[in-house]
């Protein structure tokens, strides 16, 4: 039993951050499932979506978050845990984990924001009062920055290959016409998030991160949670790997190096695509994704 028990916290140890944010999903929805009988309640996740009136959301603010790790339709979290998997794969081989945060749950609160406007400044187009569920937004987040950011990079499509903004287009293209349709909250907000990764990698593009901000935001607030023991007396020995190269910490300008060299296959890769690369960058980007 105990062997069992360590090869499940291996495994989960080594789930990559997409799943570990997956497999949250997928909690929240089997307790959404199992509260549903016990409540009586269809939306047993009350407490988690997003109302459309504003009054209701300043009661419940954390719901510009929470909305997006809450689903009640199987399909519906089928195909955003599909889509949040495979983008994650393709994210993490080429840029790191930070980014990937700040893109999902920036996508999640820009997907919120656009819908509360929506439908408190145009309440004739959005007629209906409804609540928003689904981490649609935050996943379109992630797509739409690397179509962005790669747009000349081609995919795999069944029997043939499509460049990552024909993705982007066609996806943007049935959000707009689901604007018209019943789901017209949940089209809003995946334009929110695409909005989001679009701006986002223009500007990091330009070498401007614009979620350094909440970045830091989450670091201090998950600070808050970790232990710090410190010692009144404390003696400070320097390392040898402290020594400088070109005016920087040995270790920072290796960092730097490596980042700079990262940066340019992208470039290579948005200009030509990902098969234009040398087996040898090929091994390189792999690494660094790791």
């Amino acid at each position: 039993m105990t062997s069992l028990n360590q090869d499940i916290q291996n495994k989960l140890n080594n789930l990559n951050v997409f799943e570990k944010l997956i497999g949250i999903n997928l909690v929240v929805f089997v307790i959404g499932l199992i509260l549903r009988p016990i409540l009586s309640l269809q939306n047993s996740l009350s407490w988690l979506e997003l109302p459309s009136d504003f009054t209701a959301f300043i009661t419940q603010p954390w719901s510009l978050i929470s909305y997006a790790f809450a689903h009640y339709d199987f399909w519906h979290i089928v195909f955003n845990m599909l889509w949040l998997y495979f983008i994650g794969r393709m994210f993490l081989n080429l840029f790191n984990i930070k980014l990937g945060l700040n893109l999902y749950f920036l996508g999640a609160i820009c997907g919120g924001l656009l819908y509360l406007l929506g439908y408190n400044l145009l309440p004739s187009f959005f007629s209906s009062n409804t609540r928003l569920v689904g981490a649609s937004a935050a996943v379109r987040a992630l797509l739409i920055f690397i179509c962005v950011y790669m747009p000349y990079m081609s995919v795999r499509l069944i029997t043939f290959n499509i460049k990552l903004w024909h993705v982007a287009v066609v996806i943007v293209g049935l959000d707009v016409v689901g604007l018209f349709g019943l789901n017209a909250g949940g089209s809003l907000a995946h334009l929110g998030g695409s909005l989001l990764g679009y701006f986002y990698a223009e500007q990091l593009k330009k070498g401007t991160d614009i979620g350094k901000g909440f970045e830091k935001l989450m670091d201090a607030f998950m600070g808050l949670f970790k232990k710090g023991k410190t010692s009144p007396l404390k003696t400070v020995h320097r390392k040898k790997s402290s020594e400088k190269m070109g005016g920087y910490p040995k270790e920072e300008f290796k960092e730097f190096n490596q980042q700079k060299r990262i940066d340019i296959i992208l470039d290579k890769i948005s200009k030509s695509g990902y098969d234009s690369l040398t087996k040898e960058e090929k091994e390189f980007l792999f690494r660094a994704g790791k």
